[in-house]
This record gives structure tokens, C-alpha cells and sequence, in this order.
């Protein structure tokens, strides 16, 4: 291991985001196959709040520990056996998730092939916001539930970081989109592609949407939104369930209305970034920031995330 040092938000141990502090700890150096990363801006998810408070993946970490998945950057060295990648691309990853990743830093390495070149219309703060977000919807919608042409699919949660997301990548697959979210999004949610909007807060959503096909259920067990999705869901149609999992009472509810589940956990997968990336470029989809924080504020920027009242993502500014 090199001796050179590198900042780093670190957290000693699980709690609320005054455990994260910024330091100075060892660069990683790649290995064979893998490269080296310097780190421009690193995405905020709701899966690092919860794992800093010892939620989320912590039962896979070990302290101290760096937080962070999404990263975009630019390759600073490569490891031997790696041609996919040169020093000088741009990149952007989701790399090694659930296990750490280290991205809230200036430095990361990971699999060469775990990474896809950023999109070339994005900053990097834009670019950070992207990847577990984008893979997470994509995941859902193209590889599990194969999302076709004519469908009806519903949103939950829509104007969070995979809800908007979900929402775009639905309408290109040709589905009508139907959003949950509070009202003052539901102009913007329209914008994106979303065909009917539901103010949950005001309106049984099963109550104003119809059957659909898929639901995409961003929020899980809160509410009962998961078992209540059984009954939005025409007969054969799929709920996929992101945050925990399938819960017995979804998998019993489900199970009588004749409506399969899945859960799903996102995987780092750089053949579907590349195409993401495309989506991008292409102005089929656009990721929204709502604001980039400075990595001495990653503390701040986990408070404004845990409030969940987010339009799109929350990023911190790593290098320039």
C-alpha cells in the first residue's frame, strides 16, 4: 500500500451524521483487472443514511468505515490486465455495492468492468447522481419485470432519486406512468413523462388508479403501501418490492389476489449504465439534482436527505 493519503468522510461508528467526519486516510491502489479513480462528486442514497445508522448494509461493513457507492470521476491509473479503460476517461460507477465501495472520498478503485464511460452531456455532479438510482429503476423495469409497450406501470414515491428516474425509463419503454407524490411535484413528475399523478397524502392512490401491471413500490411496509399495491395490481401482474424485501404480509396478499412479487436488490452492471448513459445523451432522460454539498458537509447533506422531502438527488463535490 502506497503511503500517499487522500480526504475521506469516515464514520467510526454507527449513528446519526455527526459520526461522519472528514480526515486523512491511505489512497488505494488498484489491483490487477481493477482501476483507480479520482473521485469529482460522489451520489448521496437513502441506503448510506441508513447504513451510517447501522440500517441498510452495515450488517456487510466493517468500521471505520468509508461510505458511498455512486461515484463519477476520471481514471488515474489502471491495474495490469485492464483494456477497457485508459488513464484520462471519464467514468462513472455504482461499483462493488452492497460490499463498501469508499466513494465519499477523492480516491476509489474497483473492477475496471464495473465502470461505464459518464454520460458526455453531464457534469459530474450530475453524473454522481446517477448511477444506484438509474440501476435501481432500470433493474426493475427492463431486466425484472420486462416492462413492454402499452403497460401500465405505478410509481411510488416518484419524485425521490429512483422514482423520477423510474418514471422516465417507464414512458421509453412505451408504458402509461402513473406517479405517487404530493402535489407541488406533480407538474414537474408530468414533465417527465408521468401520465397521471396521485396525491397519496390526499387520495387512496388504490383507489384512483385503476389495475395496473407493474408497481414500482419505492416505499415498502410504510402505510402498507406494499399490501395496498396487491389491490392496484391486476391479476397476474408483478409488484416489485425495493426497500426490505417481500414482507409476509405482501407474499399473503398477493398470493390470494393471484399477483406475483419480487424484491430487488440493485447490482452493479456497467452494460446497463453504458445504455443509460445513451438514454442520456439522447435527451430521454434527464437526472435532477436538487443540490450538491461540499465533502466537509456530507453531515448537512445527510440531514436534508433523511427529511425525505428531496426533488431527485443530493450529491457531494469531491475534486474539481
Amino acid at each position: 500500500m502506497s503511503e500517499q493519503t487522500m480526504r475521506a468522510v469516515t464514520i467510526k461508528e454507527f449513528g446519526g451524521p455527526d459520526v461522519l467526519t472528514v480526515g486523512r486516510v491511505a489512497r488505494p491502489e488498484p489491483l490487477p483487472t481493477e482501476v483507480l479513480v479520482r473521485v469529482h462528486a460522489a451520489g448521496i442514497n437513502p441506503v448510506d443514511w441508513k447504513t451510517r445508522a447501522g440500517q441498510g448494509m452495515a450488517g456487510l461493513q466493517t468500521l471505520p468505515l468509508i461510505l458511498g457507492w455512486d461515484v463519477s470521476g476520471v481514471v488515474e491509473e489502471v491495474g495490469f490486465g485492464v483494456t477497457t479503460l485508459a488513464p484520462g476517461d471519464e467514468v462513472y460507477a455504482m461499483p462493488w455495492f452492497p460490499r463498501p465501495a469508499g466513494a465519499y472520498a477523492e480516491y476509489v478503485t474497483a473492477p475496471s468492468r464495473q465502470f461505464a464511460r459518464k454520460p458526455a452531456s453531464l457534469s459530474h455532479i450530475e453524473a454522481a447522481a446517477l448511477p444506484l438510482a438509474a440501476l435501481t429503476a432500470w433493474q426493475a423495469l427492463v431486466d425484472t419485470a420486462r416492462v413492454s409497450s402499452g403497460q401500465r406501470v405505478l410509481v411510488h414515491a416518484a419524485a425521490g432519486g429512483v422514482g423520477h428516474l423510474a418514471v422516465q425509463i417507464a414512458k421509453h419503454l412505451g408504458a402509461e406512468v402513473i406517479a405517487t407524490a404530493r402535489e407541488p411535484r406533480h407538474g414537474w413528475l408530468k414533465e417527465l413523462g408521468a401520465d397521471q399523478t396521485i396525491d397519496y397524502t390526499r387520495q387512496r392512490f388504490e383507489e384512483a388508479v385503476g389495475e395496473v401491471d407493474v408497481v414500482i413500490d419505492l416505499i415498502g411496509t410504510a402505510d402498507s403501501t406494499d399490501v395496498r399495491s396487491v389491490s392496484a395490481t391486476r391479476p397476474g401482474g408483478l409488484v416489485i418490492s425495493v426497500p426490505g424485501g417481500v414482507s409476509d404480509a405482501l407474499s399473503a396478499a398477493a398470493g390470494q389476489a393471484g399477483v406475483r412479487t419480487s424484491p430487488l436488490l440493485v447490482e452493479p452492471d456497467a452494460s446497463a449504465l453504458k445504455s443509460i448513459a445513451d438514454l442520456v445523451d439522447s435527451g430521454a432522460v434527464r437526472v435532477e439534482v436538487e443540490r450538491s454539498f461540499a465533502l466537509e458537509r456530507a453531515s448537512e447533506a445527510h440531514r436534508l436527505g433523511e427529511a425525505n422531502r428531496t426533488r431527485g438527488k443530493l450529491v457531494l463535490e469531491v475534486a474539481g
